[in-house]
């Protein structure tokens, strides 16, 4: 008797749960579950990690914010993950990520703690948020540069990877989309975002945003 195997796409998805872009991009993809065969994986990455070589070229409201607001929620996340399995990581970014982008909740102690409890995770994990020498840094940066390693050090979040016709993963940062697509929308952007991804030498399609993300259908 042969095993049943998942016929399904791994799509590897690298999140901070900080960005709001991401979170945009991360509901899009979940919506692309529900009309196209693929199953998404989470994983960590950083911006605090991403920009803590170039902090002196940034404007000072964007370091104070990498300085201590951008390590809260993925220290909790890496610790949760850490502790209880990678299972956790969609459900607690769609907790922490449901607070602070749609119900504009700041990323807080206590925004934390709720998602924590949201989840049914356990409360001492906000422990982690602030803790100076942190227990899990070297899995945080490792979960980081796997991701940020496929796609290059001039992007951000997210980066998704998916595999090739060949065996190798596709990957690429974005794309940023605002409002999240839903149904054959959805699906329509996932399919030709794999296009155009798939193409070797094809680095870039881009135009400047008129608008900020839009919450309202999420």
């Amino acid at each position: 008797m042969s095993e049943t195997t998942s016929t399904k796409t791994p799509v590897d998805f690298w999140f901070d749960p900080l960005c709001p872009w991401a979170w945009m991009t991360s509901r899009w993809v979940l919506e692309v579950e529900k009309v196209r065969d693929i199953e998404v994986r989470w994983h960590v990455m950083s911006l605090a990690v991403l920009n803590e070589d170039k902090l002196d070229e940034l404007p000072e409201e964007y370091q104070d914010m990498l300085k201590v607001k951008a390590w809260l929620g993925v220290k909790v996340v890496t610790a949760a993950a850490q502790k209880h399995g990678a299972d956790v990581l969609g459900p607690l970014y769609t907790a922490l990520g449901t607070r602070v982008h749609n119900k504009g909740e700041e990323v807080t102690l206590e925004s934390i703690a709720g998602a924590l409890a949201d989840v049914g995770l356990p409360a001492d994990l906000i422990d982690y948020a602030e803790q100076e020498d942190f227990e899990f840094d070297a899995e945080l940066r490792a979960s980081h540069h796997e991701g940020i390693s496929k796609v290059g050090q001039d992007v951000g979040t997210p980066v998704i990877a998916v595999p090739g016709a060949d065996g190798e993963q596709i990957a690429f940062f974005g794309p940023v989309v605002t409002p999240a697509p839903k149904g054959e929308e959805a699906a329509k952007l996932w399919d030709g975002t794999l296009l155009v991804a798939s193409v070797p030498g094809f680095y870039e399609i881009k135009r400047s945003r008129t608008a900020g993300p839009d919450f309202s259908n999420l």
